[in-house]
């Protein structure tokens, strides 16, 4: 038996999935503890080339009035990958990808920094 290759689906613009509704909770806490003054989901668009643009998932301002973009993911497709790497180059804001750790593994978050 031939087992179905699924398309990924994709949610429409400023609709969340489970891990980035997950992580938007884990950035409220840190709101509320007065880690970040300000967070938003899909905040900003970046140019990266003609035609071509990056939206993190989350525009994070810290404490201190700088500024982080937050990328989150389950898995990382190629293309994701070179455009935060691009985006990282160009602006001058902190990219960071987080990736959730199972709950048997005690959760949390693990970062990668771009």
């Amino acid at each position: 038996m031939k087992s179905a290759v699924l398309a990924l689906g994709r949610l429409k613009t400023g609709q969340m999935n489970k891990t980035e509704k997950a992580y938007g909770d884990f950035l409220e806490l840190r709101k509320r503890a007065g880690e970040i003054a300000w967070y938003k989901f899909e905040g900003i668009k970046l140019r990266l080339a003609d035609n071509t643009f990056y939206t993190p998932d989350y525009t994070v301002m810290l404490s201190d009035g700088s500024l982080e973009c937050h990328e989150v993911k389950g898995f990382w497709q190629d293309d994701a990958r070179v455009k935060i790497k691009i985006a990282a180059d160009l602006y001058p804001f902190r990219f960071i990808a987080l990736k959730a750790n199972a709950k048997k593994d005690g959760g949390g978050w693990t970062e990668e920094t771009f």
